[in-house]
């Protein structure tokens, strides 16, 4: 039973129509306001104030990465800034972390209900917040600064700056505790506390702010960072209001909120109507937990909005809890890149344009004092996968929109926090940092493309990986190796896009051991599902290999190239738990790749033979996954090719239960009437086909055609060698890999590493009733 703390509910905010929010204002605090249809401005003015807006953010970016000592912000861009109006709605946000400015409105209205009073908005104040149920951040590691702008005397509008901390405190460095039973065992919350006072800051707030930190000199540089590129941003906005009036820069907000919401609302409206759902979990609450934890959503579009129904997942349980504005962040920063990529990112008028429905105390919704620390790369982004893949399929099912759909990308962080004294030279220093080269991600495979190799996160536009020497030189690692993973990216017509793996030792002049914390999803139930059939991409791995051969760099002859060339003992680190790593050991990282689209065994041949020779594949892969032969000599054996793509077809007949299979090759019908669902299926007179061999399915209405394909489980190693073998080393419940297949031709229509228990999908197709 979830136990509630009274008062906490004081520390919550949530969306409210802007007349309800105004009443909650104190008069004291006048505002800048025009009238509602006030949008009168000249198309050049517009496009010239909308784009210094812009460029504003960027700007701010620039500073804080100036300003800031910490890697996070310096080499990896996990930041984000947003240009706000008078209540908070998002103006112009940047294209760093989007969910970090997935509910920096809601921080703005908490502020304003609970701090226009006392003790008061006045110019010159800032506002500090890591607060997660208030907004402003996913966890308490995402620590805001809230900046109001005032003309005339009156609050003309905000701007934010965001970006993660290192280390805020906390019984474990990097704040994260798998062990944490509740908020109390993780970094402090702190709601919005007036940090800056008319333009000086206040060192009492900010000497109480660093003290929490293992790492005070970073957070204090940080803080000073986000102060800086709030004035520098604040100061630029009055510019702009002097050189083209108040009225006008704010006509020019207005119209910009108006017009994103206006062409989202305008995209919807030409989409079918409908209902799509998909289940997701996330592994692992904690340390010593193995139980899977599901997600559900059902999205239904009618007209120009969206719904999101979350209801029916978990209960709140361990560290796996993000709160509201977690959930609205997941979504939000899956929205706009593949929703809005080619709208403006006013977000205040984007999210305008769906509705969120969740049942209360749920690890997507967790009431106060759950733990959080997990929020962002745990159920915030598992919830954001969801809405992504239901995305896809309400895009796939509409031509105009095809090339817009993509499979999952990597899913989420592969977090390790690696923290300990640095010796080198002679000095102790401490020293905490999360292993950033996961920045390096794959992307979901399209429609008509390969997702890309390493690209980096969907979420976050402008992350990078750390330059490796980097690394190195701020901590007392060494690299053996980061590089591309053959065979990591999701199988498919279109393949997903690589991952990569790094291995580190320590320094050889480093002694002691290093404490580890691990913190991951995606090593036994992917969240880098594909589509249409496509695989899933990688599983997450994460080890530490003891005691392994030769001496610690210091006289070696040569550099090990692969896990096979350490020797020692491994050890398989948990999704949630801790470790360490000695002078004798390695720590190896492996992270996710980008689901494929569409059947592997329909992927051109001539492409599976170039995806080896560029080692993006390997030849067993080639031969065992997409039945393609591909010789030594790097070319395709054509008779070969044709003979395995009979067999394996087969095999999933055999393993479905399905007889008659035909031994002839497969050849697209003519469908040019009927409507397509995706790259298999379409429909005809209220009946699903499927559009490679013309087997009358079942009927559309409630998704009932699910339970006429052939379904097919096997060992969750048949999607593809990277995939974990062994799923027992995580959890207790039985993973297969279940494919729904056309039941005439065998072809995948749907793939995916699931429980056993995992149900199917049943959408319901309004708009072809």
């Amino acid at each position: 039973m979830t136990s509630r703390i009274p008062g906490a509910d004081e520390f919550t905010s949530r969306p409210m129509p802007r007349e309800e929010l105004l009443a909650q204002i104190s008069p004291s605090l006048p505002l800048h306001q025009i009238a509602d249809d006030h949008e009168q401005v000249d198309a050049l003015t517009y496009e010239v104030v909308r784009h210094r807006l812009w460029a504003i953010t960027q700007e701010m970016g620039e500073t804080l990465r100036r300003m800031s000592g910490s890697h996070v912000v310096t080499e990896s861009n996990d930041f984000n800034f947003s240009i706000c109006d008078e209540l908070g709605e998002q103006v112009q946000v940047g294209t760093y972390n989007i969910g970090l400015i997935g509910s920096m409105d809601l921080a703005i209205t908490w502020t304003l209900r609970n701090r226009s009073d006392n003790p008061g908005i006045a110019e010159g104040d800032m506002f500090l917040c890591n607060d997660p149920w208030i907004g402003g951040g996913l966890h308490q590691n995402d620590a805001a600064i809230l900046a109001p702008i005032f003309h005339d005397g009156k609050l003309f509008g905000w701007t934010t700056a965001i970006a993660h901390q290192v280390d805020l405190g906390g019984p474990r460095p990097g704040s994260f505790s798998p062990s944490a039973q509740d908020v109390f065992g993780e970094a402090v919350p702190t709601p919005p506390m007036k940090v800056v006072r008319g333009g000086v800051l206040q060192r009492d707030i900010a000497d109480a702010w660093v003290r929490r930190s293992r790492l005070p000199h970073l957070v204090g540089l940080d803080l000073r960072a986000k102060i800086a590129a709030n004035k520098n941003a604040g100061d630029q906005i009055l510019r702009l209001i002097t050189k083209y009036g108040a009225d006008t820069v704010k006509a020019v907000m207005r119209r910009m909120m108006n017009d994103a919401e206006r062409r989202l609302r305008a995209k919807l409206a030409n989409l079918p109507d409908g209902t799509w759902t998909a289940v997701g979990y996330q592994e692992q609450s904690g340390t010593g937990d193995r139980n899977l934890h599901a997600i559900k959503v059902a999205m239904t579009k009618e007209g120009e909005k969206l719904v999101f129904d979350f209801r029916g997942t978990t209960g709140q349980t361990g560290i796996i809890n993000c709160p509201y504005p977690g959930l609205r962040a997941g979504i939000v920063f899956t929205m706009l890149p593949l929703l809005a990529g080619d709208i403006p990112w006013a977000a205040g008028g984007l999210m305008r344009c769906f509705e969120i429905v969740t049942d209360e105390d749920t690890i997507t919704n967790a009431s106060f004092p759950a733990a959080v620390g997990k929020g962002p790369f745990g159920p915030a982004w598992g919830a954001g996968n969801l809405v992504a893949e239901v995305l896809a399929r309400m895009l796939d099912a509409e031509p105009d929109h095809r090339t817009d759909v993509q499979s999952i990308c990597n899913g989420t962080t592969d977090l390790c926090v690696v923290s300990g004294v640095d010796v080198r030279g002679g000095a102790s220093k401490r020293f905490v940092s999360p292993i950033f080269d996961v920045m390096a991600g794959g992307y979901g495979a399209q429609v008509h493309h390969d997702g890309v190799d390493t690209g980096g996160r969907l979420i976050i536009p402008s992350a990078r990986a750390p330059d490796v020497e980097m690394t190195e030189y701020l901590y007392p690692l060494v690299a053996l190796w980061r590089r591309e993973q053959t065979d990591s990216g999701g199988p498919g017509r279109q393949r997903g896009g690589m991952s990569g793996s790094v291995c580190y030792v320590q320094h050889p002049d480093q002694s002691g051991r290093m404490s580890l914390v691990v913190s991951g999803n995606g090593k036994v139930a992917n969240q880098n599902v594909g589509l249409a059939g496509g695989y899933p991409g990688n599983s997450q791995l994460d080890l530490v290999v003891r005691g392994i051969d030769g001496p610690q760099l210091a006289d070696v002859a040569s550099i090990p190239a692969g896990l096979d060339e350490l020797g020692g003992q491994v050890e398989v680190l948990p999704a949630e738990g801790e470790s360490d790593l000695g002078p004798g050991d390695a720590l190896y990282l492996h992270w996710q790749a980008g689901g494929g689209y569409g059947d592997p065994l329909l992927r051109e041949e001539d492409s599976v033979g170039e995806d080896v020779r560029q080692a993006r594949v390997s030849a067993e892969a080639a031969r065992d996954v997409y039945g393609v032969v591909v010789a030594e000599d790097g070319e395709v054996d054509a008779d070969a090719t044709a003979a395995t793509r009979v067999r394996l077809r087969q095999r999933r007949a055999t393993d479905a239960g399905v007889t008659g299979l035909s031994t002839e090759e497969i050849s697209v019908a003519d469908l040019s009437e009927a409507r397509r669902l995706d790259d298999n299926l379409a429909v005809v007179d209220s009946t699903v086909v499927c559009v490679h061999c013309s087997t009358r399915i079942g009927p559309l209405e409630g998704g009932a055609f699910f339970d006429s394909l052939a379904r097919r489980e096997t060992a969750p190693t048949e999607a593809g060698p990277h995939i974990w073998h062994d799923p027992s080393e995580y959890v207790d419940a039985e993973i297969v890999f279940r494919q729904l297949l056309c039941p005439g031709c065998l072809t995948a229509v749907n793939s995916r590493v699931v429980p056993v228990d995992h149900p199917l999908p049943h959408d319901d197709y309004r708009a072809w009733n």
